[in-house]
């Protein structure tokens, strides 16, 4: 299983140790020691499965014997305490192969230690734990002299830094994290202290296998007693309180298998028998939530915690939505729509459909827009029609370079997420009834965070505005929350690509946002904007001179490289920097101790902030040129014009800025984009990474890493979207399932099971004119709450009876008629608003029958506005069922067959619905693209869906929108 383990210490006569005992151990070798005039033999060892001794350039190859390189170390040491070596010691993941786990080693070991010039003895081992299961780790030994043609030469005390220990940690994590997501291995390791993930366990020291058996043969350890100490008392802790495994698990996915739940449970027990008593302990938790089996068939499972925080998050939207307080007059629409006509600037019909529905009185608007559609551009507009109407609107992005693209795009005054929550926690700059709050990026957040954030904006009475891509990078954190509340309320959508300025290219990043990334990749082939290499330093190297080449022929253009991990990153930026200080372009170097380590600057540098600051106005991810720098001081000439400067003690959160992660990039728009492709890339990384351009972008890779362009695709297109509890639907069947009296009396409750799309299911019946959507008798409004909920008391009784298989009584009927007659005498239709908002939400039930009937009263006004309405039921239809639609192309991407069976029987229903509304029908004429529809097709709307559906379903295929 992959668990996260990675030490390190130092070899030193100090302690008795000798380099080429411990050289002999660690490579189960016989070895000679000319010091000590002896021989160190392991030979008979068991569990080493590979050696080698890796050099770097410039080494004699004569280092490569291990004997002679570890006496060549013990001879130039000369003192009785003399540090001969240090050690590394890392766990490989037991899902990979013997094969797989060396190379994993080596490759790591080659980049961090090598590359840096140590000499790097590794041994890969795999012996068997206690629990029968194989237990493989790496043993690295490091020497700790500079190394050239004449061999070793001073000590090297760089290598002995704080912060390059932490760094080789952290890319462990992300080497490891990386190759099992290349390999599609559904397991993640995490390179924090328990302590830093939030999670209430003390963490473990790590023992070797010799120390196991020597504790196995009675012999006393401190090492071995410490580490099963600490591990029975997480073990006890667990058994006391297993809903901690829960916490911990569902820190980064909603939903979880047996598998991963044994992982960390081994990980924090001793030994089988408190295994198996933890095991059973969390699987017998009241907090453990059975999910059922996903799209694999592998059983899924979540905490209750997580389903209350989804329950908790549709709350607070469904009351929001239920607010309505935000509405902007038409005429202010129309002044800001001038004032920005007046600009130059003219919002497309896309755009101006996304500005009215941002603008209406609703308290949750969701936009989903394709990269570069000019989401941000809308939003500015609309800020300006707020403010006219007297809203104070505030901006929110997950991180600081997101804040400031949002601000910039659209005037709309932006923090951190993070920042924002931070002032509300100490009182300060809360939100206000009237405000609007707007949330870019809003699909990187997870569910936690959103449900804080919404949730205060709900007690506040303020708006909320998400805007963003389910599509694009997903949520760290667990959860896909934005797709969820865009699914269950309906949203707007902007597919209309503007930041390309070539055709092809805009049509190139709808088919990413699409999942057509073959398509998108085989256009930018064709015009010969893809380029192979041998290897992966070759694709390097090549991608710096096409860098250069472009840099030269559009200097005054903004540009910036592109890939997956932070090593690349780092490795670019050099390569980079190397091209300009070979040119003369930069001034002198300085070195510049940086939080990453110590760095080279000069005058002329690309430079990135990593840290948001305040009083600098800098934030995570912003970029400038250092105009300036000394060991102290720096700077710097920010992109966007203003120029400030620092000292390097009181901030110190730069790097090279050069090149750049693919999630410090989203919500970038430059230029030029260089795009160095790795195997750890899916869809939704290379949607965004050739989408952040205006003019032209160009991807690389290596051959060592794709074998060839099918490959490349195939990597590229992989879907890893997150989930949500809520994506199960059996988890929820009892909680959702409402069974509502008929009018007529010998008929028995409909039960109505609902699935994920909760509150997004049209419920079409014969539309009937009102008499007005407010018809209440004056005199009788006062009455509504408790004929509400008179009428849900009777419905939650008889909903029990049903439930355990009981006959309605005669007095219960009676009831049900009288309820229904006392709603409909305060309100025409006042019931069947009522009823159709209970098939909605089930909890509205339960919560007007203990007295709680704001929400149901307002959801029946919702339901009547819609009845009376039949451009809202247009809006509705159309929202509903390009929902349904996602939902589908989910379920059948998983495999899920049965189920998007089922929800094609939903849709159809919704085609054969337009029968019986003309009204509706008529005004979906106007919008077939939105459903999917051929412009050329003759056939009415409903029998365009009805067939589409149908040939779908007969094929098993996806419909597309």
């Amino acid at each position: 299983m992959a668990i996260y383990h990675f030490s390190a210490k130092v070899i030193s006569r100090a302690n008795g140790s000798s380099a080429l005992a411990a050289a002999a151990y660690r490579s189960a070798s016989r070895l000679h020691d000319q010091r000590l005039e002896r021989h160190h033999d392991f030979s008979n060892k068991a569990g080493v499965i590979h050696s080698e001794v890796l050099l770097p350039d410039g080494a004699p190859e004569h280092l490569s014997d291990r004997e002679r390189l570890w006496n060549e170390v013990e001879a130039g040491e000369k003192r009785i305490d003399a540090q001969l070596a240090r050690e590394i010691e890392f766990a490989l993941p037991r899902e990979l192969t013997s094969e797989q786990g060396i190379e994993l080693a080596r490759d790591f070991v080659q980049r961090e230690f090598v590359a840096r010039g140590m000499v790097a003895d590794l041994n890969v081992h795999r012996d068997v734990g206690a629990d029968g299961e194989p237990k493989p780790h790496a043993h690295v030994m490091l020497t700790m002299r500079e190394v050239g043609e004449d061999g070793f030469g001073a000590k090297e005390r760089e290598w002995n830094r704080t912060d390059l220990l932490q760094h080789w940690r952290e890319a462990w994590a992300d080497h490891v994290n990386q190759r099992l997501a290349e390999l599609d291995i559904d397991a993640r390791v995490d390179h924090r202290s328990l302590e830093a993930q939030g999670i209430d366990l003390e963490p473990q020291n790590k023992i070797g296998p010799a120390a196991a058996r020597m504790a196995g043969q009675g012999l006393q350890l401190e090492r071995v007693d410490e580490h099963r100490d600490i591990a029975r008392s997480n073990g006890e802790k667990l058994l006391t309180r297993p809903a901690l495994a829960l916490d911990a698990i569902t820190r980064t996915q909603a939903t979880f298998t047996t598998r991963d739940l044994a992982m960390f449970v081994h990980r924090h027990s001793d030994g089988k028998e408190q295994f198996d008593q933890v095991m059973a302990a969390v699987r017998a938790a009241p907090e453990l939530v059975a999910l059922g089996r996903d799209g694999r068939g592998e059983e899924r499972f979540t905490s209750r915690e997580m389903i209350e925080t989804e329950q908790r998050l549709e709350r607070a939207t469904i009351r929001l939505e239920a607010h309505r307080h935000h509405g902007v007059t038409e005429h202010r629409r129309q002044a800001a729509l001038a004032r920005a006509a007046a600009r130059g600037l003219v919002l497309s019909g896309e755009q101006r459909g996304a500005f009215e529905h941002v603008t209406d009185a609703r308290g949750v608007s969701n936009v989903i827009g394709y990269a570069g559609t000019g989401k941000s551009t809308m939003l500015g507009v609309a800020r300006e029609a707020w403010e006219a109407a007297g809203h104070r609107v505030q901006g929110a992005a997950l991180s600081g370079i997101a804040a400031e693209n949002l601000e910039a795009g659209s005037g709309i005054a932006a923090r951190t997420i993070a920042g924002l929550e931070h002032q509300w926690a100490q009182g300060r700059d809360l939100l206000a009834p009237g405000d609007v709050l707007v949330i870019d990026e809003a699909g990187m957040i997870g569910t936690r965070q959103m449900e804080r954030v919404v949730s205060e904006a709900e007690k506040r009475g303020t708006k909320v505005v998400l805007v963003g891509d389910p599509e694009q990078l997903q949520a760290i954190e667990a959860g896909a929350a934005f797709r969820a509340i865009a699914e269950r309320h309906g949203s707007v959508e902007i597919t209309d690509i503007r930041r390309q300025r070539d055709q092809w290219q805009r049509n190139a990043t709808r088919q990413l946002a699409t999942g057509r990334t073959d398509e998108a990749i085989a256009a930018y082939v064709e015009r010969g904007h893809v380029h192979s290499a041998d290897t992966r330093d070759d694709a390097c190297a090549k991608l710096i001179e096409c860098w250069d080449r472009d840099r030269a022929a559009a200097p005054e253009a903004s540009r910036i490289i592109l890939t997956h991990t932070n090593d690349e990153v780092q490795s670019l930026n050099g390569l980079a920097r190397k091209r300009l200080f070979d040119r003369g372009e930069l001034g002198d170097e300085v070195t510049v101790a940086t939080e990453r380590g110590e760095r080279l600057f000069a005058a002329g540098d690309r430079i990135m902030f990593l840290k948001n600051e305040r009083s600098l106005g800098v934030k995570n991810g912003s970029l400038g040129r250092v105009e300036s720098v000394s060991s102290a001081r720096m700077a710097v000439l920010l992109d966007d014009g203003r120029a400030v400067a620092f000292d390097i003690k009181d901030y110190a959160h730069v790097d090279h800025g050069y090149a750049a992660t693919i999630h410090k990039a989203q919500g970038v728009t430059v230029d030029r984009v260089h795009v160095l492709a790795t195997p750890g890339l899916d869809r939704h990384a290379a949607y965004v990474a050739l989408s952040r351009h205006r003019d032209q972008v160009d991807l690389h890779y290596g051959r060592d890493d794709f074998a060839d362009q099918g490959r490349l695709v195939r990597t590229l297109a992989r879907e890893r979207m997150k989930d949500m509890a809520s994506d199960y639907a059996r988890a929820f069947a009892d909680r959702r399932e409402i069974r509502l009296p008929q009018p007529v009396p010998d008929r028995t409750l409909v039960e109505q099971v609902r699935g994920r799309f909760d509150g997004l299911e049209l419920r079409v019946s014969t539309p009937e004119l009102p008499t007005s959507p407010n018809a209440m008798a004056p005199d009788r409004t006062a009455d509504l709450p408790r004929a509400v909920e008179r009428h849900a008391k009777i419905v939650r009784l008889m909903r029990f009876h049903h439930s355990v298989g009981d006959p309605y009584t005669q007095e219960q009927r009676s009831e049900l008629a009288a309820s229904r007659a006392a709603l409909d005498a305060i309100r025409p239709k006042a019931t069947l608003d009522l009823e159709t908002a209970m098939m909605g939400d089930l909890r509205l039930v339960e919560d007007a029958a203990k007295g709680r009937t704001d929400a149901a009263i307002r959801a029946m006004q919702l339901e009547s506005e819609l009845r009376v309405d039949p451009q809202l039921r247009a809006d509705t239809f159309v929202q509903r069922w390009q929902a349904l639609d996602r939902q589908r192309r989910l379920l059948l991407r998983n495999h899920e067959d049965t189920r998007a069976d089922r929800v094609a029987g939903r849709m159809l229903d919704m085609a054969k619905s337009l029968d019986r509304d003309p009204q509706v029908e008529s005004l979906l004429r106007n919008r077939k693209q939105a459903l999917g529809i051929p412009a050329t097709s003759e056939r009415s709307v409903g029998q365009s869906l009805g067939e589409m559906i149908g040939r779908g379903r007969s094929r098993g295929l996806s419909i597309g929108m």
